[in-house]
């Protein structure tokens, strides 16, 4: 057989084992309809104010801004209940929050901003086609945090906090003195997975009365499983906020880390103290080796997730979310890494 007819024939069964195999979510949403996402401005309005316009403009807001704008100013910025114009204009005015704002609009353009309304208008749809029966956000909100969070929900309104997301070699972070393995993960291409994660955490609570260490894997198993439906052109990596080096670890030590789980009797250990261990950032999993990812719970949680639903294909994705029983699970994932 000649050359050019092995290699013919190689690609020819490429392309048959692709087709055979297709992408489990390559799924066609072009007939779900929605608004499109456009997220509204408040970081842009809140730092418009100023004494002479201030008593005009926050009743606007208020009214604009509805629940957002009083958990805003009453709980996550601590700076007074809604009336108490003196704490917004003590925000504002405040000059290392002005020059961090300044910062914000240098590094996270209008373009940014547009193309994480046309990502998000594609999540949504993605979300509907998974979860026809549960709600989408009804307003989406950009935000200066005063560096207090990523990510909030309150009541239907999805809120980002953009001063969390400067890059990791910015001033800002350096001068709070965070951690690097913080700052590592505080870049504007995170800004799309951890809204996306903090929605599906959000919206399927882990709120049951286990608290062991496999109830913790197996919800934030799933939880990357539907980000993984959600944000399928988006890496892994991205999605848990790991290093290159933890990727590779994490592919060469799986069966490792699993066995240091089953073998110490892990699993059903409660006491939070020593979960969280295992589910918290840090810089690594010292427990286990200085090489270990941090958050290891959740990424062996992720694979057993990932499992399961292989091995149990008429489980749809929303089924697997409302799945309560997680021993069902871990015993139905057949999970031999």
């Amino acid at each position: 057989m000649s050359h050019f007819n092995k290699l013919f024939i190689t690609l020819f069964l490429a392309v048959l084992l692709i087709n055979c195999n297709p992408n489990k979510f390559d799924i066609d949403i072009s007939s779900i309809n929605i608004q499109p996402v456009k997220f509204m401005r408040f970081d842009k309005e809140l730092f418009a104010l100023n004494p002479e316009n201030i008593n005009l403009k926050t009743p606007e807001l208020e009214k604009k801004y509805g629940s957002f704008y009083h958990m805003y100013t009453a709980t996550i910025n601590r700076r007074g209940m809604p009336e108490d114009t003196n704490g917004i204009l003590a925000f504002v005015m405040n000059k290392d929050m002005l020059d961090a704002y300044k910062e914000t609009e240098k590094v996270i353009t209008d373009a940014d901003i547009l193309k994480l309304e046309e990502d998000f208008t594609t999540c949504v749809k993605r979300f509907k086609y998974y979860f026809p029966n549960q709600k989408i956000p009804k307003q989406f909100v950009t935000c200066m945090s005063g560096f207090d969070y990523n990510f909030a929900y309150p009541d239907s309104v999805m809120a980002i906090g953009l001063d969390m997301y400067l890059g990791s070699n910015n001033q800002f972070y350096k001068m709070l003195q965070w951690p690097n393995y913080q700052i590592r993960v505080l870049s504007k291409e995170y800004m799309l997975t951890d809204m996306v994660r903090g929605w599906l955490i959000s919206d399927f609570d882990n709120a049951e009365p286990e608290n062991d260490l496999i109830h913790n894997m197996i919800f934030f198993g799933k939880v990357f499983y539907a980000c993984d439906a959600l944000l399928p052109d988006v890496h892994d990596s991205i999605k848990i906020g790991y290093t290159a080096a933890h990727m590779k670890y994490c592919d060469a030590y799986e069966k490792n880390v699993w066995g240091f789980f089953s073998a110490n009797n892990m699993l059903y250990e409660n006491d939070l103290k020593t979960v969280k261990k295992f589910i918290m950032d840090a810089p690594f999993t010292g427990e286990i080796s200085k090489e270990c990812p941090p958050r290891i719970a959740m990424w062996i949680g992720w694979q057993i997730v990932k499992s399961y639903m292989k091995n149990n294909e008429n489980v749809s994705v929303e089924q697997l979310m409302n799945e309560k029983d997680v021993l069902k699970i871990l015993n139905k994932s057949k999970y031999r890494p």
